[in-house]
Formats: structure tokens, sequence, C-alpha cells
């Protein structure tokens, strides 16, 4: 118990250290093409351009990660007090980059400052508010840099003198390989952009300073020992891990996106040893031919590995032998890892799953709130201008709730935007989310200032009458929880659909099926759509894949099966096909009767689900489609609705 949850805090740790620096990647990378570019052993020296170099390090790189790191403990308050703090250590220690600092006082200062909100909340006087917030977020802040100033800068550059020694040591003793015993395991924690830009880029851009490049920027940013453990699964991998891995190599090589390859790892534990020894090739190969990079890779690209090499021949030899020696490597134990090991077509989800709970990104609710409105701490805002509908890929259920409350947004003449997206892309000026019970921790985690909404029903709420009201600002308690107690009001609008005859074809309505599990119904309705020639078979996995992520059931007895957002490719035209099932399948715990497989290209599945959130949301419609004879019966219910 003790060693699991040691697991989840390193986990979680790893993670936040990612969340301070994912963001500000494009500094990174601006700052390294200019330093490849412009220093004296650049590829178009240049003197004054190069004064960007030390500014841009010293000053920008520090501040932005103390900034976010702050702004995720305590939002724009937070991120200003740990910047202020941050200031605090690249003064104390100008001499070493404070990557690492800024990791330390960015959230520091933002916690200090979220306790002493916390201890005067509701006990300033009115009209004093932003007197207070200024002068303590500046007050604060001074102390906590004068404190970094003294204390944690000198501290920090002192722990980077120790690294570099021993750094130092590994390299004249020829052990600097043993480092990916350490690394590549961690970089699967989520602690690969902990390490490479709190400890190896400090340490390397004093090297770099001395003599134009350091080696150890590609300790971390190596894409070989990935793309060998995603190469084996192309060429022995089964199911979906055989599938998606040519997808998932062309996005890590080129795109240096390594998280991608992290559940294969994962579903194969043993294959730990693949990219460790990847690794120990690849860095024992740079040190024999004498590789390095001028600065950070960031992300770690092959594009991005090129393009801060320093322009000498052999330094390119280097670092590209040192990409395919460990590619060799991890491939070839893969290979054996693989071919003498048990492998099964759901291993690839149940890993993306793990991987995904590592990082924290899937979470369960604890109770059932049964559509009631799960609320965040604050009250409900005052002016609305935007909701939203999110699901997990933005593309599903939510068009389909969003379609509705639009509707009744116009009707009751309100100057609100409602639009629908994955949760990951909730605009940061959203005033209201609305979500899947499932999904709500993970929208509030996403937006925690904005009020959150839960629907256990997507096609006939109570919460969206409710909403309206509220937003009318016209109904007094009694009548709100009338309001809250009543079914969502009939809506007898004509959908936005195409009239193209190849949307909808009576052979790909499917009357008085039987299925076992939701998963045998979601697998008929995507090979029907295949058969139809709406979509390659690999989009049949990806529906499966989907009902994972979170439930299709949209309410009223009805399901809507689809592929995930990176399944779009998959599609060769928009359709959808319509499967009776009379006495219903299982869809966690709740019956569906009428199943519409959806294949949208274009944003056409926006009108389709739309249309479908229309005919849906009035029981009546779905009784009737259930009771209905004929595929003809069906259609020309869904065309007269």
């Amino acid at each position: 118990m003790a060693q699991s949850n040691i697991k989840v805090a390193v986990q979680k740790f790893g993670n936040f250290l990612s969340s301070m620096v994912l963001p500000n990647i494009g500094a990174f990378i601006a700052w390294g093409l200019i330093t490849a570019l412009f220093i004296p052993t650049g590829f178009i020296p240049n003197e004054n351009l190069a004064q960007l170099v030390g500014p841009m390090v010293t000053y920008l790189l520090p501040l932005l990660i103390g900034y976010t790191g702050g702004k995720l403990v305590h939002d724009q308050r937070g991120g200003v007090v740990g910047a202020i703090a941050t200031m605090g250590v690249i003064v104390g220690a100008p001499d070493t980059p404070m990557f690492m600092g800024a990791m330390v006082m960015g959230p520091l200062g933002a916690f200090v400052i979220k306790k002493f909100d916390q201890a005067i909340d509701g006990k300033i006087r009115s009209g004093f508010e932003m007197l207070v917030n200024n002068f303590s977020a500046g007050i604060i802040g001074g102390i906590l840099a004068i404190l970094a100033y003294l204390g944690i800068g000198p501290a920090v550059e002192g722990f980077t003198k120790v690294l570099v020694i021993g750094v130092d040591w590994l390299v004249g003793a020829g052990l600097l390989p043993l480092t990916s015993i350490l690394i590549e395991p961690a970089k699967i924690l989520f602690l690969n952009n902990a390490i490479n830009h709190g400890v190896l880029s400090p340490i390397g851009l004093d090297q770099a300073q001395e003599t134009g490049k350091s080696l150890l920027f590609l300790l971390e940013a190596n894409p070989g020992p990935g793309l060998g453990v995603l190469l084996a699964f192309m060429l022995f991998g089964r199911g979906t891990a055989k599938q998606s891995a040519p997808g998932a190599a062309l996005i890590h090589f080129l795109g240096g996106i390594h998280e991608i390859y992290f559940p294969y790892v994962l579903m194969r534990p043993m294959l730990i040893l693949s990219v460790v020894l990847g690794g120990m090739s690849g860095v024992f190969t740079l040190v024999l031919l004498g590789g390095g990079l001028a600065a950070p890779a960031s992300p770690g690209s092959i594009l991005a590995i090129s393009a801060v090499t320093p322009p000498e021949g052999m330094v390119y030899v280097a670092n590209y032998a040192a990409v395919i020696v460990a590619a060799a490597v991890s491939f070839i134990i893969s290979a054996v890892v693989l071919k003498t090991g048990k492998q099964t077509d759901e291993d690839i989800n149940e890993a993306t799953k793990k991987m995904e709970q590592m990082k924290g990104k899937k979470s369960s609710v604890a109770g059932n709130v049964t559509g009631e409105a799960a609320v965040n701490s604050g009250e409900f805002p005052h002016e609305v201008n935007k909701v939203i509908f999110a699901c997990d890929a933005g593309m599903g259920s939510s068009a389909m709730g969003a379609s509705l409350l639009k509707k009744k947004v116009k009707e009751a003449d309100l100057d609100v935007a409602v639009t629908n997206t994955a949760i990951s892309s909730i605009p940061a000026d959203t005033d209201i989310v609305i979500t899947q019970e499932e999904l709500t921790p993970r929208a509030k985690s996403k937006m925690p200032n904005a009020y959150h909404i839960s629907v256990d029903n997507f096609l006939s709420s109570p919460e969206y009458d409710k909403l309206i009201a509220s937003l009318q600002n016209k109904i007094t308690e009694e009548q709100a929880e009338l309001v809250e107690e009543s079914e969502t009001d009939a809506i007898d609008v004509e959908p936005d659909m195409q009239e193209d005859d190849d949307l909808l074809l009576e052979e790909n309505i499917f009357i008085g099926k039987e299925f076992s599990t939701k998963e045998e119904a979601i697998r008929f309705a995507g090979e029907a759509l295949v058969k139809a020639g709406y979509v390659k078979d690999s989009y049949v996995d990806a529906m499966v894949e989907r009902e994972e992520i979170t439930s299709t059931y949209m309410g009223n007895n009805v399901a809507i099966p689809h592929g995930t957002e990176e399944a779009k490719k998959a599609v060769l035209k928009s359709g959808f096909t319509v499967i009776q099932v009379p006495n219903g399948v299982n869809f966690n715990g709740e019956q569906a009767k009428m199943i519409f497989g959806i294949a949208g290209k274009d944003g056409t599945h926006l009108e389709i689900l739309s249309g479908i959130a229309v005919i849906c949301s009035e029981q009546e419609n779905v009784n009737q489609m259930v009771q209905a004879k004929t595929a003809k019966e069906i259609k020309d219910i869904i065309n007269s609705k």
C-alpha cells in the first residue's frame, strides 16, 4: 500500500512538473533556434542577434516556467506571485539558468498567496478588495523574492555545480551511459520534462557556453529508444497495438511527442529493458563520436535535433548515429520480448487507460449526481456569455447537447454563445461547462473557475430548462423546482441536415436486432458503416475505443457510437447506420433500443448529430422508431421530423 502511494505521488509530481514546461515549449524552441543560428559557432553567426540568447535563457524561460507553475496552483494571482518569487532565484544565481529554481519558486509563491487568500476570505471590508489584493501580492511576492535571492538561488546554483561535477566524473570514467537506467524509466513516470529542462538543460548550457555543444541535451531527447519499441510493434505486435504503431512512430519521431510510446511500454513492462539499453547505446555512441547539441531539442523530434545540431559534419554524424543505434538496440530487444510473450488485442487500450490514469487525465465520480448541477466553490456567474458542452473528443455527445441547448437559448432570446468542444480544448473564457457525469471531474480540473453542470441524459436533461430559466433571471425558487421536476420541452425545429440520399439508405437501417453486449452492437454498427463505404475497417475499433473512454448512451433509449478524434482520417464520406433493438442492449446500466452509428467528414457529423438530437429529444419519436416494422418506416420517421 505504501509503495502504491509513493508511486502515485511520483506520477502526480511528474505530471505537475511537465505541466509547468509543456505550455512554454514554443519559447524553448524559439530560444534554441536563435542559439543554433546566431552564436559564434552557429549556422549564421551574428554578434548582435546572439545577444538575445543570454537574456532569454536567464530571464524569459525561468519566468515563464515560474508563472505557469504559479498559475497551476492559484490561477492568475498565483502566476504573478510565482513569477515575482522566481525573479529572486534568477538574480540570486545569475550564472546558472534557473529552470530548477523556477520549478520550486513558482508553485511555492502561488501556494503562499493561496493560503493568505484563504485566511482573509470574507474578512475584507467592501470597497477595499482591490487594495488588499494588490498590496498582498506585492508584499508577499517581494518577501519571497528576497528569500529566494538570499537562499534558494544560491542553493540551486550549488546543487547544479555538484551535478556538473558529477557529470564530468561520469564522462571521465566512461559511465555516462548508465544514466539511462534512471532517465528512461523516469520518462515513463512523466518526469521527462522535469529531467530534461530542470536538470540536464542547466548543466548542458554550462557545457555549451564553453565548447559550443553538450551531449546532455540528447540524454532524454533522443527519440531512438521509443522508435525501436514502436517499430517492433509494427512488425510483431497484434491487434490495435500493431495497427496504431505506424502512426505513433511517425508522431514520435517527427513530432517529438515521446509520451505516445509510453502505453506500449506499460503494456509489456519488460520493454523497460528495451528503452534502457537503447538509451545506453545511444549515449555510448554520442560519447564515442563526440556528438551534442548547441541547445535543448524541445520537443525531442529528429527535426528539432537537426535544427540545434552545431554546423559541423561529424557532429551531425554522431547525433544521427546515436539515434539509429538506440533505435536498433531497442528494436531488437523489443522484438524478442514481443515474440516470446503473449499479447491480446485489448492490451493497448488497457495500457492507454493506465497511462491516462497515471497522468491524471481520467477520474471517476464519487457518488451519483443524477442530473444535479455539480458546481465548484464559486457562485453562479451573474453574466454568462459562453456555454460549452464538453466531451472527451468534442465530436459526439457534446455536439448533440449543444444543438439542443442552442435552440433553447435562441427561443429564449438570450445573447449567449453555445458550442461544443473536447475537454482538453475548453476555452479560457468559458462561463459554464456542461458534461456527462463521469467527465465532470476532468472538466473541473481543466476549468476550476467555471460553473459546472453534470447531466446523465444529453437528450432530455431538466438541467437545460433550469439553466435557461436561471439565465433569464425570471423565476422564483418554487418555479425552479417545478422546472427541475418537469421534462424537457419538445423541440419541433427542422434540423439543418444534408439532403443527401447517400446519408441514410434503407439498406443501412436494421430492424429487430438482438445483441448480448454493447460491444457486439457497436461492432455491428461499425461494420455496417464499412460495408456501406462510409469508413475504413480501422474505424470499427475506434468506435469501441471511444465507448471505453466514456459511454455514448445519450438517454431516451438512444446510443450514438462513433469513432475517436484520431479516427477522423478513417472516414471516407459522411453517413450513418440505424439499428433497432426492440428488447434493448445494456449500455452501462441503460437500455439502448435505437443505435445510430455515426461517420462524419469535414464537420458533417455535427449536422447528423444535431438532427438525431432533435428527433430523439422526444421519447415519443424514439418509441415510434422502436415499434417500426420496416426500414422504410424508420427512414420516413427520421425524414418527417
